[in-house]
């Protein structure tokens, strides 16, 4: 399962997704929208994505984490549009056959998908303002209009 969506993430589906007879380890990681970024407080998040380019770029992860591991199945959902605090963003599911090839490839997706697919985050703060983060480098890109696109 690899999906953008609008709408909430049922992440018991995703858990579902890769469970199998012959795995002994299913991981889930969810990502939430957390109430404080630092000492700011954080309203929601809005996310947006050049679509057709971030499912390629998660099918890419996805297959690069089957060459890199001995897993069997791995499902990758992100949200797109406004995400409430403690309400979740994404979530990826991998399973294997034993823990440590499912937590491995499950904590590499993460960290690579923030880096190359192409999903923008904007902060909304409780004073007002709000706060574009580029994907690739996670880090706050203040006074944006709009996320940009690089083909």
């Amino acid at each position: 399962m690899i999906e953008i969506t609008s709408k909430t993430i049922d992440t018991n589906a995703v858990l579902r997704s890769v469970t199998s007879p012959t795995c002994g380890a299913a991981v889930l990681f969810v990502g939430t929208t957390r109430q404080f970024t630092q000492t700011r407080e954080t309203m929601q998040l809005a996310y947006e994505c050049y679509q057709p380019m971030a499912i390629e770029k998660m099918k890419e992860l996805r297959d690069a984490a089957f060459d890199r591991w001995e897993i069997e199945n791995c499902s990758i959902v992100h949200r797109i549009g406004v995400v409430e605090v403690e309400s979740a963003s994404v979530a990826v599911a991998v399973s294997s056959p034993h823990r440590v090839a499912s937590f491995e490839a499950a904590n590499w997706i993460m960290d690579q998908l923030k880096k190359v697919v192409p999903i923008w985050k904007q902060e909304h703060w409780a004073d007002g303002e709000t706060q574009w983060v580029h994907p690739q480098s996670d880090a706050a890109q203040p006074n944006r209009i709009s996320p940009e696109v690089n083909p």
